[in-house]
């Protein structure tokens, strides 16, 4: 799976998806999507903040993204979690400090479970 298809799949097919498994790739690559445009969204606010009406611009601009990615953003780590055998519950271990970011990181890493589990076909 490449980038252009991870994030079309997370923002048009799978928006608010809950159910059913993806792949490390689509996760990954929608991650890395994000981080690109939060460092575009970074530069502007940087160079046109100075400017009041486009930093303004700017900031409710950033806001709305922020609001129109947070579902698709969890939902594809629902599924994420799904692909490993796991629950989306896994998603609060992140509430404790470093650590349960790391332990996440892991899940998030590691491989498709072979076959099929109770959240789905495997999507390999």
């Amino acid at each position: 799976m490449d980038l252009k298809t991870a994030v079309t799949s997370v923002l048009k097919s799978n928006y608010a998806n809950f159910n059913g498994r993806a792949r490390r790739s689509e996760y990954w690559y929608y991650w890395l999507f994000m981080m690109i445009v939060d460092i575009i969204f970074s530069v502007l606010s940087a160079v046109l903040g100075g400017v009041p009406v486009l930093g303004v611009l700017l900031k409710i601009v950033t806001f709305v993204v922020a609001v129109a990615v947070f579902i698709p953003g969890l939902a594809v780590s629902f599924r994420r979690l799904h692909d490993t055998g796991r629950s989306a519950w896994w998603l609060f271990i992140s509430l404790i400090p470093l650590v349960g970011t790391i332990i996440l990181i892991v899940l998030f890493v590691q491989d498709s479970q072979p076959g099929e589990n109770k959240y789905g076909p495997c999507p390999k």
